[in-house]
Order: C-alpha cells, then structure tokens, then sequence
C-alpha cells in the first residue's frame, strides 16, 4: 500500500496505537469460547452467565454510585430500554451464546457473531428512523448467503435430531440479534446518561433475572470435589467475565474513539481469526470451506457499510 493511499487516521500519532487497541480487544473476544466451554464441563449456561455477572456487578455498582444523578428523570421508553439491554442483550444473549457453544459447531457460532452490526443497521431504521446505507438490500441478502453458508454448508437444510449442530447456529443468530438490539437501544440512551453509567446498569439490572433464571431452572449446582479444582474454576470464572468481557470493551472503545469504521471492521478480524485459531488448537475443530465463504460474504457486506461511513462530508460515528 502506497503511503498517498494511508488514511490520515493512521498518520497521527494517536491513530496506529488506536488501530492496534481495536485489534487486541476484539482478539480477546475469540478467547471467549475457551473460557466458556471448560466453564461448561462444571455449570450450565445460566449458572455461568449469573456468576459472571456477579462479578461484574463488583466493579459497576461503584461507577453506578458515582454517577447516580444520571438516574433522575427517567422515562418509561428509558426503563424499557435498559431492561432490553440488561435483560435481552447481557442476560438472555449470553446465555443464548454459551448453549450455542455447548450444542453447536463452535466456529459457526463464533463467526456468526458477526451478524450484530446488520442487526443494529435495521432495528436502529425502525425504532430510531436512521438512515440505512445505500444497496442495503443486495449487502443484506449477501449476509444472509453468508449466514447460510455458515449454518448449512452447501447442504439444503435437513431436519432431526442429527442437526444438533444446526441448533447451535440458530442459537447464535439469536444471541446476535438481541446483542445488536442492545446497540441500539444503548445508543438512545446515551442521550440520557453517560457509557459508563448504561454499561453499570446493563450488568446490574441483569442480575434479578439472571438469579431467577437460575432458581427455576431443574440442574442442581455440580462443583468440582477437589479444592484445586474450585480455585481452578474461579480463576476461569474471573478470566472470562474480565478479559472478554471488561477489559475487551474498555480496550475497544478507547481504540474505536479515534479509528474510522471501516479500519476498525479491518481491525475486528482478529476476532474471528483467535477464535478460529483457539478452536482449532484445543478444540481440534477446523474451519470448513462453505464457512470460510459464508464469513467473508458477512465481513464483505460490513465492510463495505463501514466503508460508506467514512466517505468525505460525512460526520464521524460516535461511539
């Protein structure tokens, strides 16, 4: 690449190390899966997202404090908004995310997750009457080949019980879409409160369903025996609700703020590529090529949205 061809994002001194934040939080969501199914040898997805958010609820119930002024005034269209975010977006799609990993082909699951901005595209249409892109329509049913792809192979699709890893898939798409609902609907709170107070009460507000969720539910609590085996599993445990989880999004973002879209969807691709990479070392599960096909046709169509945000006269996104 030509250095006339280097956007000037990427030649100030804080872009490159921006770029390079996006990179390394986004690679730490592909980690994600590990954590996840070793969790799964012990608790059930329920279990694991309630603990995970318990430890969440540690470092955001401070930040919450803090800013607690922000809660005066709320409306209704609010309330149902962080409910969506916490109940649907932390609660629900996480749970959604992890079955999917315990019943599905994990790098289905995991490309699929690439499904959120498309999601965020047409919900933020009809609930904030945005704007879509222009060819929207061929990018979306390109997507949807892509989402085929990963799902089915070049197969038709077939029914029973031998499609378990169908199911996997279907639960993804599920947690993608209530994931990218959650964009939205936190990008019209920002209009009421600050990022940091929104992320306190996504992890928060959680909680009651996640424990109600868990009460109601009929498997029983099966710790390990040893105690060498529990510290294990907390440490895990701890691993996977702050290095996917926090310390991702704060790296995230802190990139994001100063990296056009369509250089943080370059830089997003460290996301798929661990995970691919993770599953394959430990999981001993290779990528196929219909998958290989269907996630380039998604990360084709984002790319080229991204790439229309960062045309010239055209405001940055917030983030």
């Amino acid at each position: 690449m030509s250095t006339a061809s280097v956007t000037p994002v990427l030649r100030t001194k804080r872009g490159l190390p921006a770029f390079w934040l996006v990179v390394i939080g986004a690679a730490l969501w592909g980690v994600d899966p590990l954590f996840r199914i070793l969790l799964l040898d012990h608790l059930t997805s329920t279990q694991i997202v309630l603990l995970e958010h318990a430890i969440l609820f540690l470092f955001a119930a401070p930040v919450l404090w803090s800013r607690r002024g922000e809660l005066n005034g709320l409306r209704l269209s609010h309330v149902g908004a962080l409910l969506f975010v916490s109940w649907g977006g932390s609660a629900i799609a996480t749970i959604l995310f992890t079955k999917g990993l315990a019943s599905g082909d994990l790098n289905a699951v995991l490309l699929l997750q690439k499904l959120q901005p498309l999601f965020a595209i047409l919900l933020a249409r009809w609930l904030l009457k945005e704007h879509l892109p222009r060819m929207f329509g061929f990018l979306f049913v390109l997507a949807l080949l892509g989402t085929y792809l990963l799902t089915f192979g070049f197969s038709l699709p077939q029914s029973g019980a031998s499609d378990f890893m169908q199911v996997g898939s279907m639960l993804s798409i599920g947690a993608a879409l209530l994931w990218g609902g959650s964009t939205v609907m936190g990008r019209y709170m920002l209009g009421k409160m600050s990022y940091e107070t929104v992320t306190s009460l996504r992890f928060m507000l959680a909680l009651p369903l996640l424990l109600v969720l868990t009460l109601t539910q009929s498997q029983a609590w099966t710790l390990p025996a040893e105690g060498r085996d529990t510290a294990l599993l907390v440490i895990n445990l701890a691993l996977s609700a702050l290095l996917p989880g926090l310390f991702s999004m704060l790296l995230y973002y802190k990139g994001l703020s100063t990296v056009k879209a369509s250089y943080a969807t370059l830089a997003e691709l460290s996301f798929p590529m661990v995970g691919v990479i993770i599953n394959w070392v430990v999981f001993h599960q290779m990528i196929s090529f219909p998958q290989l096909i269907g996630f380039m046709l998604i990360w084709t169509t984002l790319f080229a949205i991204s790439w229309q945000q960062d045309e010239p006269g055209k405001p940055e996104p917030k983030p």
